[in-house]
């Protein structure tokens, strides 16, 4: 039986988690039917579109993504200080970008007197709301049902168009975050979509690769895309929040991945790949495997042993799950 979500999720644990939807339907999510001929390709767009947009309102950001024919991954990454950081007026403008609200949020917005006894209401409605807005079930809901509106419009049916239940998995240190994107990135390379990471559409890493080329230096925060969650190099105290790596380091881990990934591409890998390697505590082999593999080789939690023992304590497993696979890939 599946775990619930509050058991899978946890904030304390680690801000990054990678969750992939399925289309239930044959019908396709995006791409050209093989039976009917009919292109879904346009489809893409409005998955794209919408996953970056909604960390204009959700305390949530986007550190990779990749949308395939009928299905898609996002690694995200939850920012909970910046949720508690909001006003009581930023919740309900917020909230208000997805949903009508209520009575009472709407005569706040328009600064009306309310009552104590509303005031004390309201205040109840908007810490639900501030919770849900940095809440990876509220961000994959909303996500995903506003493409299954317009594609079951589009098709002119009802009823489901995604799985039940999203899969996530949560990244407990460097090398899983690291991995996990690289896996993610490369989804259209491994697919046969593309031949490079910078041709390959809509995913984060051409979106970060086609912004790279319009500035003057690439590595510096303020210069990366402000759609995607910054790259802020190497660890240091007054690191802003964000993945610390350089992008260039980043985007060669990458590309020299693709290169051994591709099955008319065999060959030893560069030299610069290695420190960035070594630097996370992976050898070729398990990074090799786990960005080709990533979903088969891990259960929820993806991090060393050490890690995946202390997030499920903290979320109340009786017993630690996925250990063997962490052991195997992620010792350390």
């Amino acid at each position: 039986m599946p775990k619930p979500r509050k058991q899978q999720v946890s904030v304390e644990a680690t801000p990054y988690y990678h969750c992939v939807s399925r289309c239930v339907r044959r019908a396709f999510l995006c791409g050209t039917d093989s039976v009917s001929g009919q292109s879904y390709e346009h489809r893409r767009s409005w998955l794209e579109e919408r996953i970056l947009a909604l960390p204009q309102i959700f305390a949530i950001q986007v550190a990779a993504y990749a949308v395939t024919s009928n299905h898609y991954h996002v690694v995200l990454f939850v920012d909970s200080d910046q949720a508690n950081g909001w006003s009581d007026m930023d919740v309900v403008l917020r909230w208000h970008q997805l949903f009508k609200g209520s009575v009472l949020s709407q005569r706040f917005v328009r600064e009306e007197i309310l009552s104590e006894a509303e005031q004390n209401r309201l205040r109840i409605l908007i810490e639900e709301w501030r919770s849900r807005l940095s809440n990876i079930s509220w961000f994959m809901r909303v996500l995903n049902e506003a493409i299954a509106r317009e594609a079951n419009a589009e098709d002119a049916c009802s009823g489901r168009f995604w799985e039940g239940r999203f899969k996530s998995q949560a990244l407990l240190n460097e090398a899983a975050l690291l991995s996990c994107m690289a896996y993610v990135d490369l989804n259209p390379v491994r697919a046969t979509m593309a031949d490079t990471p910078e041709t390959s559409e809509h995913t984060s890493i051409k979106q970060r690769i086609k912004h790279s080329r319009t500035v003057k230096t690439p590595d510096s925060v303020s210069e990366q895309t402000p759609l995607l969650l910054p790259f802020t190099g190497n660890p240091r105290q007054d690191s802003p929040a964000g993945i610390q790596m350089l992008l260039s380091d980043y985007l060669a881990l990458v590309d020299e991945t693709g290169r051994i990934i591709r099955s008319n591409k065999r060959g030893a890998i560069d030299d610069k790949l290695d420190p960035i390697l070594n630097r996370i505590g992976l050898d070729d082999q398990q990074w090799l495997t786990m960005t080709q593999q990533f979903e088969r080789c891990f259960s929820r939690f993806v991090g060393n042993e050490t890690n995946v023992r202390q997030a499920c304590e903290q979320l109340g497993y009786k017993r630690p799950t996925g250990v063997s696979q962490v052991k195997r890939l992620l010792a350390g």
